[in-house]
């Protein structure tokens, strides 16, 4: 019996996790305490514990998302594991030829989540790492994914309405909407400016055999830089990791 209490710790702090999924990727102290029904003393020692173990973060705005901590511990898991050894070759090869930096991203509830990453050695700094998030609407990989996302997901966002990272920031939900339909025509998008001035993307669709969306690669590089030019060597590239993921 004297493994009881310790059983029942953990089987809390696991409630704890628990609670966030891609519905709802934060969340408040009050909400995790009313959805693990632990009282809200408990429920914020918890969250302190594992926040200070980098299992959890805790945002500006006093909510909580799923730490770099856990999600390295989840990218064991098969399919983005998978997803990343299928796709580092292709990166290394277009960071090779471009000497740009590499992202890739997944779509996790409202944002995108980078799963892999390779800095390029002449490339504008990128505001995200392995784990980080990035806007949907100021970004290319955003962009592809929320164009793949459909109307709903479009709609929620712009009832929170969007933000503006810098003057070029597609904050309009007409004009960003009639964007994400070029991006599905063109299967590339682009975002010149939008999150961070003097940097630009262009990012292109990995899909499954099905044709689903699974992730979106992209290229960083300065604004000086025509990413126009490097667009086919991105779409070349994203389709060598679709095709891949077809083999799975």
């Amino acid at each position: 019996m004297a493994d009881e209490p310790r059983r029942s710790v953990v089987r809390r702090l696991l409630s704890v996790l628990a609670t966030f999924d891609a519905a709802t990727p934060t969340l408040s102290l009050t909400e995790i305490a009313a959805r693990t029904e632990l009282p809200l003393p408990t429920a914020h020692r918890f969250l302190a514990e594992l926040t200070t173990g980098g299992w959890l973060e805790r945002l500006p705005d006093g909510r909580y998302r799923v730490g770099l901590r856990l999600w390295k511990l989840g990218t064991l898991a098969p399919s983005h594991r998978n997803l990343r050894e299928l796709a580092l070759p292709y990166m290394q090869d277009l960071h090779d030829a471009t000497r740009e930096t590499i992202q890739l991203a997944v779509l996790d509830g409202r944002t995108a989540l980078c799963v892999e990453n390779i800095n390029g050695s002449r490339s504008a700094p990128a505001k995200t790492r392995i784990g980080g998030r990035l806007p949907l609407h100021a970004t290319g990989v955003g962009k592809v994914l929320l164009a793949a996302a459909g109307p709903e997901l479009l709609a929620s966002l712009a009832e929170k309405g969007f933000r503006r990272f810098t003057r070029y920031t597609i904050v309009e939900p007409g004009r960003l909407t009639r964007t994400l339909e070029t991006v599905r025509d063109e299967q590339v998008a682009f975002s010149r400016e939008e999150m961070t001035l003097g940097a630009c993307s262009v990012a292109s669709p990995v899909t499954s055999e099905s044709g689903e969306v699974v992730a979106a690669l992209s290229i960083v590089a300065h604004s000086s830089v025509d990413v126009d030019r490097l667009a086919f060597a991105l779409r070349t590239a994203a389709s060598g990791i679709s095709r891949q993921t077809r083999l799975l």
